[in-house]
């Protein structure tokens, strides 16, 4: 076990995504991108369902619009690839961006109050979005509740049409 608690062997190391699929974003989400990949590497729990042991790499791609998670392992083999629908998040993420765009704005001139109200409903599509990708990825990938969060994060990412 890793200092984390965490199974070194079921865990990724690394994460990409492929700079042809992402859109223009805004610096803060741009910030949230670089954030989230760098929390997912320093502490996740990622187990391809069959996929032998890690460490594994992660490269992110948008496909025929579809998300394709390549995962391999660090000395470069592939292990496996899923391609997932977006069809299923589409509303959400519409949602997540809606409400992004408005704690952005309410960052600049909005009450503490007002602002932590906007963040709370946030996190709750935030919350929402990990646990239908948990749900989509059940049976291929296991992973817990905070990777997933990360992952809906750059899946948001290279959603973003800016």
């Amino acid at each position: 076990m890793s200092p984390s608690g965490r199974d070194p062997k079921a865990k990724l190391v690394a994460v990409t995504i492929d700079d042809a699929s992402i859109g223009r974003a805004a610096t803060e989400v741009e910030h949230e991108r670089q954030v989230a990949i760098y929390d997912l590497v320093e502490d996740n729990a990622f187990q391809p369902i069959g996929g032998g042991e890690g460490p594994f790499k992660l490269d992110i791609a948008l496909i025929d619009r579809k998300l394709a998670l390549n995962v391999r392992r660090v000395s470069g083999e592939e292990v496996v690839t899923h391609f997932l629908s977006l069809t299923p998040f589409l509303k959400l993420l519409k949602d997540y961006f809606l409400i992004c765009e408005s704690y952005y704005t309410a960052i600049r001139s909005a009450s503490p109050s007002q602002i932590e109200a906007i963040d709370m409903g946030r996190r709750g599509l935030h919350d929402e979005g990990a646990q239908l990708l948990a749900e989509r990825l059940d049976g291929k990938i296991a992973l817990d509740h905070d990777t997933a969060r990360r992952l809906f994060t750059l899946i948001a990412a290279l959603s973003w049409k800016g």
